[in-house]
C-alpha cells in the first residue's frame, strides 16, 4: 500500500481501495510454495460512497459496475502507470515491410 495522491476524498471521488482477500495460511496448497507465503490481495477502483476519508481509513466505494466494496483507502484520483514498454525495432519495421510486399517492391 504505497500510493497516496490525496490526503483527503469526499463522497463522490474516484478512489482506490486496498483488501487482503486471504492470509498465506489461507491459501490454496496446489499453488506454488513462493505463492502461499505471501496473502492475496485486492485493488478496486471506485466512487467514495463515505461522506470523506482519509488515505489509510476503511471506506466503502461502488465500483463502475455498481457493485459495493469496502476496503482501506490507497489513493485518490488514482493513475494509471503501466506501458507497453519500450517499442521493438522488429515490430517499427513490420508496416514499412508489408506495404513493401503489397505494392510489389
Amino acid at each position: 500500500m504505497e500510493e497516496t495522491f490525496g490526503d483527503l476524498a469526499r463522497k463522490g471521488d474516484w478512489v482506490e481501495i486496498w483488501k487482503e482477500i486471504l492470509t498465506p495460511g489461507e491459501r490454496a496448497p496446489q499453488i506454488p510454495p513462493d505463492t502461499q507465503a505471501v496473502p492475496l490481495e485486492m485493488r478496486v477502483r471506485g466512487f467514495l460512497l463515505n461522506e470523506s476519508a482519509q488515505v489509510g481509513e476503511w471506506v466503502k466505494i461502488k465500483t463502475r459496475i455498481g457493485r459495493e466494496v469496502e476496503g482501506r483507502l490507497l489513493a485518490t484520483e488514482p493513475r494509471y502507470a503501466h506501458t507497453f514498454g519500450r517499442p521493438q525495432p522488429e515490430l517499427l519495421q513490420i508496416r514499412e515491410k508489408l506495404v513493401e510486399l503489397l505494392r510489389g517492391k
